[in-house]
């Protein structure tokens, strides 16, 4: 591999592959073509699935869910936001009122004017209280307290002085009679001892050693002789070859699989614009020109000469309904209003009020005089 990077000029060189053997070649054919026909029809169904898995989401399962969400909605959301909104904020707010009327404004008000004129005299009767402590214990404590520390100043010398005399007698005591004995057989006795004891046990512990270490030469060249190199043997001359020709055969099963998948998506995809376009000649055609060719023309002449007729008579038989019902409105009310002429006799005319503004007839002009000030 170069360690010098390619010019801005040069094209990249593609990588260069291993050599392959005859081995490799004689495998990935039949591989191949076996695989191919394993492959088609798995892709084939997998291709229809997958066209009626999104015919069944977008007809199907969307609208469902779409329903679902709004009956989801209607059930329980809407209950809820009402609910919360229209009862239970209302409550709140009402039981808050009640609790700030019936304790926090009694408790205000207890502490305003009970609670705090209690303690500003429980702190005035502590001060008092904390003023006389503080003279006696000026006035009576301290002498005390310092004639008993002068006491037991005195009575600490004088037993100071006891305990150095007896720690001085102890110490020569114990010097004399524990320490220089116990040194005397320290070194005269014991250390000696000691290093005859060291020097046995390092030499069995030398002699253990050397056991242990040809003990276990013999155990290693036995366990390399029986089981290492037959292991060897064994992984050198079979398990990996073995290995090598089934990676071979794994590798290029894989690459068979990817190349058989991509065929039969190309062949599947050839296979149903076949049929697409087949279902399309067969059946969507056929429709597309009945319609365009007779159901347009038919569905234009009913239009033209039924419906539109139909619906031109309709309108003038309402109309002419509408003008029949509003006469007969109007002769009812003429009818009612001779019934109650006859009954009641003719009713008393307004007297007419002069009015100092004009009527909704009469508007103010410029110039004429329409207002009471400027009438003649």
């Amino acid at each position: 591999m170069g360690l010098e990077k390619p010019r801005a000029g040069q094209p990249a060189q593609p990588p260069v592959r291993a050599p392959e053997g005859c081995l490799v070649v004689a495998i990935r054919l039949p591989v191949r073509i076996v695989v191919l026909v394993l492959v088609v029809p798995v892709r084939m169904v997998w291709d229809a699935l997958v066209v009626v898995g999104r015919l069944l989401r977008d007809a199907v399962l969307r609208p469902l869910g779409r329903a679902l969400l709004w009956l989801g909605k209607a059930l329980f959301v809407w209950p809820l936001i009402g609910l919360w909104r229209y009862v239970l904020v209302p409550v709140g707010r009402a039981l808050g009122w009640l609790v700030k009327v019936l304790l926090v404004v009694p408790v205000v008000w207890s502490y305003r004017y009970l609670l705090t004129p209690v303690g500003h005299g429980i702190a005035w009767l502590a001060r008092g209280i904390g003023a006389g402590l503080a003279w006696v214990y000026a006035r009576m404590l301290t002498p005390l307290g310092h004639a008993g520390r002068w006491l037991l100043q005195a009575i600490g010398a004088v037993l100071a002085a006891v305990g150095v005399g007896a720690y001085t007698v102890v110490a020569w005591l114990v010097r004399h009679l524990v320490v220089v004995p116990a040194g005397w057989v320290h070194r005269w006795i014991l250390a000696p001892v000691g290093r005859a004891i060291a020097w046995c046990a390092r030499g069995v512990w030398q002699l253990a050693a050397l056991l242990v270490t040809g003990i276990g030469l013999v155990l290693y060249w036995t366990a390399r002789i029986l089981v290492v190199l037959p292991v060897l043997a064994l992984w050198r001359w079979v398990l990996a070859p073995v290995g090598r020709f089934l990676a071979v055969v794994a590798r290029e099963v894989g690459e068979a699989l990817g190349h058989a998948w991509r065929i039969a998506g190309r062949i599947s995809r050839a296979v149903g614009r076949f049929l697409g376009t087949l279902l399309r000649w067969i059946f969507v055609e056929p429709v597309r020109w009945a319609y365009r060719t007779v159901l347009t023309p038919v569905g234009h002449v009913v239009r033209d000469a039924v419906l539109r007729p139909a619906a031109r008579a309709a309108r003038s038989v309402g109309r002419a309904t509408r003008q029949t019902l509003a006469a007969a409105r109007e002769t009812a009310r003429q009818a009612r209003a001779d019934v109650r002429r006859m009954l009641f006799g003719e009713s008393r005319e307004r007297e007419a009020v002069g009015r100092r503004e004009p009527s909704g007839a009469e508007t103010r002009t410029l110039g004429r005089s329409t207002t009471a000030l400027t009438k003649d």
